[in-house]
């Protein structure tokens, strides 16, 4: 099958309004036995995936065994269901439907269950504010594993929002995320954290500048931790609100002048022929992800 059947089959059930005891009672095995089908510890056997293939037909006219090869994003329609709005599959269909690699989606989420408690919770961001030159910005952000086993974003800056996902990977953070109010998509790639709780991560991003030409455009940001996960989805949402709503220029001054030179670094040729860097990085050796802030080291 091109994608897991248990994101198929949990899709199915949600699509079709099935519990996993009505499924089993309907096919005539114990409920462990569907439970095992959902989270993947085991696929139905051959008889087994007939007997449930019928029974989708039964509801989905012309439903057949060929249509549990089709991707999650053709699956969800084939049920009829929109693969954007699917409650709780969003994420997971979404990433599909783009054609993001399976063996990569698999290693991203076991990456995850493995370091991405790490990353949860409420970040600022401090980045040039590329509009205004010598100013900056600062983003307010969460990060939550979702139901799905991915690493979510949401990020607000001064009413524009961005939703996401953050993918650790080879102690990375790759972030692949969309403006939704400007309708453009947001690039990023961090170094990662070995500590158990991620206080300061910072690396590179890319999107569109908000000029006429939309001009592609890459600085550097750091995200600072600010606050931790409650454990109330809810609560957590409209502190997320709360803070997205802050004003996103930083005021003047309040960025010291050895973040700033760490956020706008001079590059070229003249800082090549000087040692410095030909292109804008962020090497492992100079990120705030090794240690304390860059406000702590110099006091401010």
């Amino acid at each position: 099958m091109s994608d897991a059947f248990s994101a198929k089959l949990a899709l199915a059930l949600k699509a079709l309004s099935l519990s996993r005891g009505r499924l089993a009672a309907d096919l005539g095995v114990d409920k462990s036995v569907v439970g095992r089908w959902v989270t993947g510890v085991a696929e139905p056997s051959g008889h087994n995936l007939s007997r449930l293939t019928g029974l989708i037909a039964t509801r989905i006219e012309g439903f057949n065994a060929l249509d549990w090869d089709r991707g999650l994003g053709d699956f969800a329609v084939r049920l009829g269901a929109d693969p954007g709005t699917v409650p709780g599959l969003a994420p997971q269909v979404a990433l599909a439907a783009a054609g993001l690699p399976l063996p990569l989606l698999d290693q991203i989420r076991a990456t995850t269950a493995l370091r991405g408690a790490a990353y949860e919770g409420f970040f600022r961001s401090t980045r040039p504010f590329t509009q205004n030159p010598g100013r900056f910005l600062h983003d307010h952000g969460m990060l939550r594993i979702d139901d799905h086993g991915l690493l979510s974003l949401k990020m607000g800056t001064g009413g524009q929002m961005v939703e996401g996902w953050f993918f650790p990977l080879q102690n990375q953070l790759f972030c692949v995320a969309a403006d939704v109010t400007s309708g453009a998509l947001v690039f990023g790639i961090f170094n990662g954290v070995p500590a158990a709780k991620a206080q300061v991560v910072d690396g590179l991003i890319l999107g569109s500048a908000l000029d006429a030409g939309r001009t592609p455009t890459a600085s550097i940001m750091m995200f600072e931790r600010i606050g931790d996960l409650s454990g109330d989805p809810a609560a957590d949402d409209a502190r997320f609100a709360e803070l997205a709503a802050s004003h996103p220029v930083a005021p003047a001054d309040s960025v010291s002048e050895t973040l700033q030179s760490h956020l706008a670094p001079d590059v070229g040729p003249a800082q090549l022929a000087a040692g410095g860097d030909w292109v804008l990085r962020m090497p492992l050796a100079r990120s705030l992800a090794r240690g304390p802030t860059l406000a702590e080291d110099d006091g401010s």
